[in-house]
């Protein structure tokens, strides 16, 4: 947490998913990061692309695509806690249970746990329809340094 040991603000967390969003990995993936209500991270897909298809052969988005998607997602949980500090995804476990199809797609992350070093995150990937497509628990490493660009992770 920050030095106030209190939650980030929304206004902070607007200025990370800002940052975040121009970056080049976002833009080449056509996402959007958010922290509605400051109470969970969504990882918004507006428009699906044909370099995210092909599952199984199919219009389905590939199970890589939804990997990276988890990733990104339970990585950004901890700036729920504080957007300042350095994170990693340590661990994911995912299931898949039916094919993303539809024009969009969204995953939205929640922390389950917290400790001072690492916290457990849940998260879902919602096809166009709004229906649960895929699950994922993971666990991320909190340092104790201060993002090198600033107020957020994006680098590039």
């Amino acid at each position: 947490m920050s030095d106030a040991q209190s939650p980030p603000t929304q206004e902070q967390l607007d200025r990370f998913a800002e940052q975040f969003n121009q970056s080049a990995t976002m833009r080449h993936f056509n996402t959007r990061l958010s922290f509605p209500e400051g109470k969970k991270v969504v990882i918004a897909i507006p428009e699906l692309r044909p370099e995210h298809r092909g599952g199984l052969g199919t219009d389905a988005v590939n199970g890589g695509i939804l990997a990276a998607l988890f990733d990104l997602a339970i990585g950004c949980t901890p700036a729920l806690r504080d957007p300042s500090r350095r994170a990693a995804t340590m661990q994911l476990s995912m299931s898949f249970e039916r094919p993303v199809r539809g024009d969009s797609a969204r995953v939205e992350a929640t922390i389950d746990t917290a400790g001072t070093s690492s916290l457990f995150a849940s998260a879902r990937v919602y096809d166009a329809e709004g229906t649960v497509c895929a699950r994922c628990q993971g666990v991320v490493k909190l340092s104790k340094m201060k993002w090198a660009s600033g107020d957020s992770p994006a680098v590039n």
